[in-house]
């Protein structure tokens, strides 16, 4: 018995890697929202700091393409930690309508776990959805619960799906002005997360403005554009005001603060604390750290991808990964100590009258129109407006009125989907019984079927024509299987990688085996990319 109990003692000790292949002490994975690799090169002279060192000393992969139709940043978080494509993760997109209610609602919903202390609604709370093992769930499991696995950002959707069931997400409340996450993960918040909220760091920024890093001759373009929105009282053109028009801190100014880049500078004081008060990369079990940076993707849809305002965010970026990085370099006691990743969870459009003036086939679709018009059509034809709404790629219909009528599903999906090509709505529109069908749509079957997942999917799948943007209020939007939206660049660097420029087409659904491989680990539980050996040093753990 005292034997026995010596082995299991002993083992417990030990190192959860073999010694011949270590991995990093502390993993710290960067997702840029909406950062397309087009946007990266053409800002890359403004890069003096983190993401220039990452592109000049890593290994910088500068085509990875999504493959699935729909990219937003609930399915594309879920991929770069799953490994692996919407039919398998059920993440099919930000929202879905939930057929029972007939009501839209966040993919991450869970009533049964509100997010902690917040009040408004319960939105994203919990991982019950996501339905493949992330790369924070692997590490969990293979050390027996001894690395910690966080995942930071200022969307639910983004920490949920990248802390899976056994890491711990945190995001930023607008409406309470704290870092919350759902009782789906914890009762209470960790004393170190009580200090940081209790500083209110958020609301300091209430009263300053968001004024240009750089002379205004080094931004392209023009500031003034008549088609950037104005939101959130933060006006058109430099400076921008962060009081959101409120005489005091609040929900209006914190939105306002969630579309600048200083919500990016909260971001990295927010990471600093969680390294110091979860103690990460202190001993040889790896510890795993996300932190996503939202709001690049909130900047992008008000003004797009020209603007001075992205232009800046970048260059503000820059700095903040910086940053972000010597301090985990630190808490790693050392680069030799550490690995980061970067990459993006989709790229994005033009702002399509910006497409438009210039030449281009640019074009605005709005989902609600769009859903009210298809109503009439299907009224016309079987007596009932039968469209539910319109999220994304996804068209869902009412089972219910269609049973109630009697009235044929399949007939009713598919007569959906040819009007929405005929009438020019579509490029390419699949009702779900033809998803498997051997005709393969212009080349667009296979992105939909990766997109597809039965419960949460829509009644009919639809690719917008390039060029055409699904958006209602925003400036821009992104969602498409087009290169603007679908390619975006991942890099690598530190421990156990080799330096270099490697241009050959990749998929962001290697990211999470090249993570595990470098961890000396197994795969995800469902994951279907590849390990990308030609950034794997050949000397990585060979001492």
């Amino acid at each position: 018995m005292l034997a026995a109990l010596a082995t299991v003692l002993t083992l417990s000790a030990a190192p959860v890697t073999s010694p011949g292949f270590p991995a990093p002490r502390l993993t710290l994975f960067i997702t840029v929202d909406a950062l397309g690799t087009d946007v990266l090169l053409r800002n890359r002279a403004h890069f003096r700091s983190g993401l220039q060192r990452l592109l000049s000393k890593g290994a910088f992969f500068p085509n990875a393409r999504y493959e699935q139709a729909e990219t937003v940043t609930a399915t594309g978080h879920a991929i770069l930690s799953t490994g692996a494509y919407p039919w398998r993760t059920g993440v099919v997109g930000n929202r879905t309508v939930n057929r029972a209610t007939g009501k839209a609602e966040s993919i991450y919903t869970d009533p049964g776990h509100p997010v902690l202390e917040a009040t408004r609604g319960s939105g994203d709370t919990s991982p019950e959805r996501l339905m493949s093992e992330t790369l924070s769930d692997r590490l969990r499991m293979f050390t027996q619960g001894r690395g910690k696995a966080l995942a930071i950002a200022a969307k639910g959707r983004a920490a949920i799906g990248q802390a899976g069931r056994l890491g711990t997400p945190w995001w930023f409340s607008e409406e309470v002005g704290k870092f919350v996450t759902g009782t789906y993960y914890a009762k209470e918040f960790p004393a170190w997360v009580k200090a940081f909220n209790e500083k209110k760091i958020p609301d300091g920024y209430f009263g300053t403005q968001w004024d240009l890093l750089l002379p205004a001759t080094e931004y392209v373009g023009e500031d003034e554009r008549s088609f950037e929105r104005d939101w959130a009282g933060l006006g058109r053109t430099f400076p921008h005001p962060l009081s959101g028009g409120l005489a005091a801190p609040g929900a209006k100014s914190r939105e306002a603060l969630q579309t600048s880049p200083m919500m990016g500078d909260v971001l990295v004081q927010f990471a600093k604390a969680a390294m110091d008060g979860e103690h990460l990369g202190q001993d040889t079990v790896p510890d795993v750290l996300f932190v996503s940076f939202s709001p690049i993707d909130r900047v992008y849809h008000e003004y797009g991808p020209f603007s001075w305002e992205l232009q800046d965010a970048l260059a503000r970026l820059d700095r903040s990964i910086g940053e972000l990085v010597t301090a985990a370099e630190k808490a790693a006691g050392g680069n030799q100590n550490l690995l980061v990743v970067l990459a993006a969870d989709h790229g994005g459009a033009a702002v399509p009258e910006e497409w438009l003036a210039a030449g281009m086939p640019g074009r605005r679709v709005a989902p609600k129109e769009l859903a009210v018009t298809l109503n009439e059509a299907l009224a016309k034809k079987f007596g009932a407006p039968l469209c539910l709404g319109i999220e994304g790629i996804d068209v869902y219909l009412d089972a219910k009125t269609i049973e109630a009528k009697k009235l044929p599903g399949p007939e009713v999906r598919r007569f959906a989907a040819q009007w929405l090509e005929t009438q020019g709505q579509a490029l390419v529109a699949v009702a779900r019984d033809d998803l498997n069908a051997a005709d393969e749509r212009l080349g667009y079957a296979r992105a939909l079927r990766l997109s597809y997942y039965p419960e949460r999917s829509g009644d009919v799948l639809m690719v917008q024509r390039p060029f055409s943007v699904l958006a209602e209020e925003e400036a821009t939007a992104h969602g498409q299987p087009f290169a603007y939206d679908a390619q975006i660049p991942v890099l690598f660097s530190g421990r156990g990688v080799k330096p270099g420029f490697y241009p050959v087409e990749i998929h962001p659904v290697d990211v999470a085996p090249t993570v595990t491989t470098l961890w000396g680990m197994g795969y995800p539980a469902q994951c279907e990319g590849v390990p990308r050996a030609e950034a794997i040093s050949g000397s990585f753990g060979v001492k």
